[in-house]
């Protein structure tokens, strides 16, 4: 069975780099991270993920002051392993993927991956 809607956030650059119409590329290390905390964000709410493109990525020159939201389905039997984790307000719930299961969570998105809101210029 599919699990509820799975979100994404992206810049124009990482955008052109990673979402396909069926799959994600490798995550790109957080600053100042080690290679352990390479890991992709799935937010768990549209809510969240408005909020980040909007206020985050359309003031990050790196994402070229654009921000897009991505909205995709991923089985629930693959998601069960990993926590939701909060990390900040109500709404900002995250899975978060690590590099090395990037491969097996791409085998189990449903359907297309659309972007469904644009932030910026």
């Amino acid at each position: 069975s599919c699990s509820g809607r799975s979100y994404r956030t992206f810049g124009v650059t990482r955008l052109a780099a990673d979402a396909t119409t069926d799959h994600f590329a490798a995550p790109v290390p957080r600053r100042n991270a080690d290679a352990r905390r390479r890991r992709n964000a799935v937010l768990t709410t549209g809510c969240y993920a408005i909020q980040i493109a909007r206020d985050w990525n359309t003031k990050d020159a790196a994402s070229r002051f654009v921000g897009y939201v991505t909205r995709f389905q991923v089985r629930a039997a693959f998601l069960s392993p990993y926590p939701v984790r909060k990390v900040g307000g109500r709404d900002a719930l995250e899975y978060w993927i690590p590099a090395e299961d990037l491969d097996a969570f791409n085998r189990n998105i449903v359907g297309a991956i659309e972007i469904v809101h644009t932030f910026g210029p």
